[in-house]
């Protein structure tokens, strides 16, 4: 029985070293991942006629492809909404239902009632004067003028959707449209109260330029849970809805600023309810979302969220549909900060190729096609790397292939200009 188990033995070592000698070669044949990361690298332009280079077709067939687009950004730039308007130009031939952005729903549908109009910078300009701090990203400029390049695109019905909480300057308007619905007498002199405290709050921060002063983070709790009492007797649908954006607005902003519970999760759950409910109301709906990119992260993102990528992903799946994840980032410019309420932006100069550290752009720079145009972007094909396996890719892009299907790389990023008091306060 020995001989036998020995004879075994070797024929199974035997077997185990031509294995090993295999997988060697094998390993040895496997292309470096410098060498995998240049073949799915491609140029592409970006002009106000179109997108064209070899990076053109792969991203029109993927957004021809898929039902829900998603393009995850660094806001406040110039660059991403014209990204985003082309992109809105190949999603409307097969029909665009919507655009979701990283605005509260009434917000949103500030913007969405000026986007058709000749003077919709001016108009978005005006209320932003009249309620500072009341528009989170929609305040730029480009923003405004890419939703009226998609509405045009898309057609009369094309509708902007906003997920996100209301932003900090956000408490005038919404009481008074909590007036405008007509409340009974006991809501109507609750929030009359309130408006007027509003209105006060934000002459304050107006001066100081602090957000802790606007109503949304400065309002007395017990003036609130009055008011609430009040809109539950006779405040009807309308304020409540609106009373609520305000209340869950405050809560998620007061829990960040303390660093206690879970805001961003709060945040995102709220996102994944509200677009839930416009789907519901719009089957079938072709819709395209543009959010900040941890948003947008198909993965848990980094701070370990499923937020609304991830949510799409998996609606899509279950749908049996495709969602396209893009993630769009600069090599070096300008990015505009918060600069306070009724305050020009911060603008901060950034070149990645001069930070340390490893930097999937740095990489792109190094891989590009060396025919590349001088200014040309580059379009990396995520989704090949993944079917490829990621074994043996850097951590960073490993990261980087697991949350988005699509990254494209922008040579130069500029600020965009802000509309309201924040643009004739840096005149």
């Amino acid at each position: 029985m020995r001989r036998v188990h020995q004879g075994l033995s070797a024929v199974i070592l035997a077997g185990l070293g031509v294995f090993a000698t295999g997988a060697v070669a094998q390993e040895a044949a496997t292309p470096s991942f410098s060498s995998r990361l240049a073949r799915v690298i491609t140029p592409l332009e970006v002009g106000p006629n179109g997108l064209s280079g070899a990076g053109a077709p792969v991203l029109t067939e993927a957004v021809s492809a898929s039902r829900y687009v998603m393009i995850g950004e660094t806001h406040m730039t110039r660059e991403i909404p014209a990204f985003t308007t082309q992109i809105c130009r190949l999603m409307a031939p097969g029909g665009l239902t919507a655009m979701a952005i990283e605005t509260g729903p009434e917000a949103a549908r500030v913007i969405d009632g000026a986007m058709r109009s000749d003077d919709r910078a001016t108009r978005v300009g005006d209320f932003l004067q009249a309620n500072p701090d009341g528009v989170a990203f929609y305040r730029g400029s480009d923003e405004v003028e890419t939703a009226g390049d998609c509405a045009a695109a898309a057609g009369a019905d094309f509708e902007l959707w906003g997920l996100d909480q209301e932003f900090l300057g956000s408490a005038d308007h919404l009481l008074q449209e909590m007036l405008a619905a007509e409340p009974g007498p006991v809501a109507r002199a609750a929030l009359t109260d309130l408006a007027a405290k509003s209105q006060a709050a934000t002459a304050v921060a107006r001066a100081s330029g602090s957000p802790m002063e606007l109503f949304l983070l400065s309002a007395a709790q017990a003036d609130l849970d009055q008011a609430a009492a009040a809109i539950a007797q006779d405040g009807g649908t309308r304020v409540q809805y609106l009373f609520g954006l305000l209340t869950e607005s405050r809560a998620i902003y007061q829990a960040s600023q303390a660093r206690q519970g879970d805001p961003n999760g709060r945040r995102a759950r709220a996102m994944k309810r509200t677009l839930a409910a416009h789907l519901a109301e719009n089957p079938g709906a072709r819709v395209l979302l543009k959010f900040g990119g941890w948003h947008v992260y198909k993965s848990l993102n980094p701070l370990n969220q499923r937020d609304l990528g991830a949510w799409v992903a998996e609606r899509a799946d279950g749908e049996g549909v495709t969602a396209l994840h893009i993630l769009v980032e600069g090599v070096r410019g300008e990015l505009a900060g918060y600069g306070g309420v009724a305050r020009p932006a911060r603008i901060q100069a950034f070149d990645v190729t001069n930070d340390e550290g490893a930097d999937w752009r740095k990489d792109v720079l190094l891989a590009q096609p060396a025919d590349a145009a001088p200014g040309s972007w580059m379009l990396v094909d995520l989704r090949r790397l993944r079917a490829e396996g990621l074994t043996s890719a850097p951590p960073e892009w490993r990261d980087l292939a697991l949350a988005y299907d699509i990254a494209v790389l922008a040579p130069t990023f500029s600020a965009t200009s802000l509309l309201g008091d924040e643009a004739a306060a840096s005149r």
